[in-house]
């Protein structure tokens, strides 16, 4: 049994998406009671105005910031402009009136697409500013990261506890299987299982398939969070990672024959492929609060298919 979570009152932003559904679902274990979910309706935290109205709501003494208007590599092309402005807005903002407010601890979360495109592997957290991030989701990344400057600078200047996470690619049961803004696993299960409920003999793959990914369960990135906010009271940005890598063509050949999907796969070469390489060393969270990814990946995708198939009641041609 965890030790007496030490917040109260909590505000988790994103709460009621993907990984924020796991955060407050883990709160809840501990026995936080105060749990405060802003509905994108009632409250445009790209606002100032609508800011101010949710710490006036919720009242908070920890933050969990997990809002953020993003997708996958053709959403991030097609919305650059709207990216940047959204996440970078919401991020200073949240922050900057947590401090005023004196709400005890701010987390902030980045995203991998904050590290250069050609980070050496694994990527390092010393090695965030080497160099400029991958083109297609370079906007989003860096508004992203504009949280960890601030998150620095209000520690040096004011003396305020925030803290600033990475967490690598998610995956898992309740992900958004959308497939104008899904990510990659969601995306090749969906496309897998509507193949074989349509009787299809193929499906289409972005890229080549040969650069290489990391991936987190939801669940396990939500345990690591909390971790953070139990022990962890630093500025320097923490990755959250399960420390190992996979092509995206051994990630389809693996999804295939977990769906049972036998068709033939074919590559779209003219589509991006996105960052060549990506894997996290995931040292620091192991070091600074414990942190380990528990959850296995063929567990976890099983999870996930199992998820989506009991889940799935929309068609969309592949």
């Amino acid at each position: 049994m965890p030790e007496k979570f030490p917040y109260n009152r909590v505000a988790v932003t994103g709460g009621s998406g993907f990984l924020g559904s796991y955060v407050v679902e883990k709160l809840r274990e501990r026995g936080v009671e105060n749990i405060f979910i802003p509905r994108s309706r009632d409250y445009d935290l790209v606002q100032m105005e609508s800011v101010r109205k949710f710490y006036d709501d919720s009242r908070p003494d920890l933050v969990i910031h997990l809002a953020a208007v993003v997708g996958g590599i053709g959403a991030n092309r097609s919305n650059p402009g709207k990216y940047f402005y959204d996440n970078l807005l919401m991020g200073a903002q949240l922050m900057e009136v947590a401090r005023q407010r004196g709400v005890r601890k701010f987390i902030a979360t980045g995203t991998i697409c904050a590290y250069p495109k050609f980070t050496p592997v694994p990527f390092k957290e010393d090695d965030l500013w080497n160099g400029y991030p991958e083109e297609t989701n370079a906007p989003y990344g860096l508004a992203k990261k504009m949280m960890l400057v601030q998150s620095q600078s209000y520690r040096e200047q004011y003396g305020y506890n925030s803290i600033f996470l990475l967490p690598v690619n998610l995956y898992g049961p309740r992900d958004n299987f959308d497939l104008q803004s899904s990510h990659v696993i969601p995306a090749l299960i969906r496309k897998c299982v509507e193949a074989m409920d349509n009787k299809s003999d193929h499906i289409t793959c972005w890229g080549t398939g040969n650069v290489t990914r990391e991936f987190l369960h939801a669940e396990d990135c939500a345990e690591g969070i909390l971790m953070a906010a139990e022990k962890y009271d630093k500025s320097d940005p923490v990755n959250l990672g399960a420390g190992f890598e996979i092509s995206i063509r051994d990630l389809v050949d693996k999804i295939t024959e977990l769906t049972g999907f036998k068709g033939r796969i074919n590559w779209d070469t003219t589509q991006p492929d996105g960052q060549p390489r990506r894997c996290l060393d995931t040292s620091r969270a192991e070091r600074e609060f414990g942190f380990r990814a528990r959850i296995g990946f063929d567990e976890g995708l099983r999870q996930t298919i199992d998820w989506y198939r009991r889940n799935s009641d929309q068609s969309s041609s592949i």
